[in-house]
This record gives C-alpha cells, structure tokens and sequence, in this order.
C-alpha cells in the first residue's frame, strides 16, 4: 500500500487552491461581464414642450429592450411637476434612469431622490444645488438673440415667441415639426423658475450631462457650468435646445451607458 508523502500532500492542497480560486475568479469576471443594464427608463420634459417630443429617443431606447415611460408635466409649479414624475418612478418595476430635459433637469434634481432611481442624465438641462433655482442660473450668461423667453402673461404663464420658436429652441428639426412643437407646449408657470431646490439628488446618485452645442434657449455656458461644478459625466453633441431631437442617437447612446455603468455598482 502506497503512503502519501507529507510533500505529495501539500502539492494537492496547493492544485486545489489554485483550481478553486481559478473558478471563483472566472465565475465573478463572468458575472460582471454579465450583468444587465439598468432596463427602465423616465423621461421628463421641460417648459415650451410637451411628452411628445420624446418620440424618436423613444423608438431607439424600446426597440433596444429598454421599458421607457414619459412623464407629462403639468408645468403648473415645480412642486406639481415633481409629484407627476414622482408618480410614475412609483410604477417601475425596479433600478431606474431618470432623464431630464431643459427644465425638466430641475424636476429630475428633486425627483431623482426616489429609491428606485439609480442615475441621472441631463440633457442640455438646469441643474440647481440646494437652495438655487432655476432663473439665477438662467441670469449668469447673457441670452442669444434667437432666445424667444416670453415675459410672464397676466396669469403668471410663460411662453415662447412664436416667431423665434424655430431658430431659438428647435433650429436643427423641420419648420413643421417646430411648428408642432410649438402649438402642443404646455402653460408654463413662471413661479416654477423661481422655486428652490431642497435636495439635488446629484449629490448622492451617478449623473451624466449632456451640453448642446449651439443651443440658444439656455447658453452652453451655463450648462458647462452647472455639470463641471457637480462633478457630471459630460458630453458635447453638435445640436440645438432639442438635441433629443435632432440627435436622439448620441443622446440615447448616454442614457444607454448610464444604463450599464449604473447596474454595475
């Protein structure tokens, strides 16, 4: 009968390490490597606009297997519109992407405190700190000349001129698509501008920002600052105010690696 040596011995017990941490380490790379994206995606819309807008980041982020829901703002106080987005992150089914456009950057501040919200993207949006509001951020650039910003009517509602609508929020989408646009915008309450923030959910979650170019409702500038001084992932796309227009590829491109940077954490 052959007797194991205490040397034999050893060499086993040190195969066997080196198998079983061979396996864990192949097991946990091919976890990460596995893992899914973030699968549920919010939109919010901002003022001068409506959930309609969304339709062609919509069709991209859907036909790649992502459950994406628009929020309807009512516009009526950044209260109201922060309960309207709150509304519908109750109704996911788990990790969410939560999106914001122009004002709706304000909304998302607030709203992306949910717990189901695991990222941030701001496309070419206002990002307040605690106690800011939106209208001091809107001062610190001077406006372009195709900016249309109406002064409030006697209701306190804000629109955008009719006339500076295509060249000064829409430039790079057809005439009759900001033509649209302009006749499906919301009454936009002015007092919203004015409200605070309480709790900039950027503070605590991931959160990318996206600067359009040659926007000329809300100055490059002011959105370059907003994101540089929170720490923001940014990225610059060639487009105007509605780059999720005119763009929606490069702006579904940064919700998509939000998607997959979150769901790793």
């Amino acid at each position: 009968m052959k007797t194991t040596t205490a040397k034999e011995q050893m060499k086993s017990y040190f195969m066997f390490a080196v198998l079983f941490f061979s396996l864990l380490f192949s097991t946990t790379i091919a976890t990460a490597q596995t893992t899914p994206p973030v699968k549920n995606v919010v939109l919010v819309h901002g003022a001068f606009a409506d959930g309609s807008g969304w339709r062609a980041l919509y069709d991209i982020l859907s036909k790649k297997g992502y459950h994406v829901t628009i929020v309807q703002n009512p516009l009526s106080s950044l209260e109201d519109d922060v309960n309207a987005t709150k509304v519908v992150l109750d109704n996911q089914d788990g990790p969410t992407v939560l999106v914001g456009h122009s004002w709706g950057g304000s909304v998302i501040t607030e709203a992306g405190n949910h717990p189901n919200v695991v990222a941030l993207v701001y496309v070419a949006a206002f990002q307040p700190d605690n106690g800011e509001t939106t209208v001091q951020w809107l001062k610190t650039a001077p406006p372009a000349p195709e900016n249309g910003i109406l002064n409030p009517d006697d209701k306190g509602i804000v629109y955008y001129d009719k006339a500076k609508f295509h060249a000064g929020f829409a430039a790079d989408i057809p005439k009759d698509q900001a033509d649209f646009m302009y006749a499906s915008q919301g009454a936009f309450y002015a007092k919203g501008f004015g409200t605070p923030i309480t709790k900039a959910a950027w503070r605590d979650k991931p959160t990318y920002g996206i600067v359009a170019t040659d926007d000329k409702s809300i100055n490059p500038e002011i959105e370059r600052a907003m994101y540089k001084r929170s720490k923001t992932k940014i990225t610059e796309i060639k487009g105007s105010h509605v780059v999720f227009m005119s763009q929606p590829k490069a702006v579904a491109d940064v919700i998509i690696k939000a998607s997959k940077e979150s769901a790793k954490k």
